[in-house]
């Protein structure tokens, strides 16, 4: 099997939910958080080509619904919302998960188990 790197913060219940599904199932996984670390421009965009901007900014969450409507619109490219998540890695939807060559996004046990 391949190295599995599961991305995100610590306190998220998904990310703990993410967590214990490897666990449960004997699989070890590198967990980065990016709340300490950062996340690169590079890293952001090299997710967004594969899975596109739209999926990676968490609109519903708190930190996105606590920016201003005007910093809200102004996010209508790529380059605009990698910028964004970079400096709030709050909105990248939890967990990007990276797994043999592919990423998959956001908690989901069928996608996981596909892997």
């Amino acid at each position: 099997m391949n190295k599995i790197i599961v991305y995100g913060i610590p306190n998220c219940d998904t990310i703990k939910k993410t967590l214990d599904w490897y666990k449960k199932k004997n699989i070890t996984v590198e967990f980065v958080d990016y709340k300490k670390t950062g996340i690169t421009k590079d890293k952001l965009a090299a997710w967004s080509k594969k899975v596109g901007y739209e999926i990676l900014l968490n609109k519903k969450s708190t930190t996105w619904r606590s920016l201003s409507p005007e910093t809200q619109q102004r996010i209508t490219s790529e380059q605009a919302a990698i910028q964004l998540m970079q400096e709030y890695t709050s909105l990248i939807k939890r967990p990007v998960i990276e797994i043999n060559g592919n990423i998959l996004v956001g908690f989901n046990e069928t996608n996981f188990s596909k892997q």
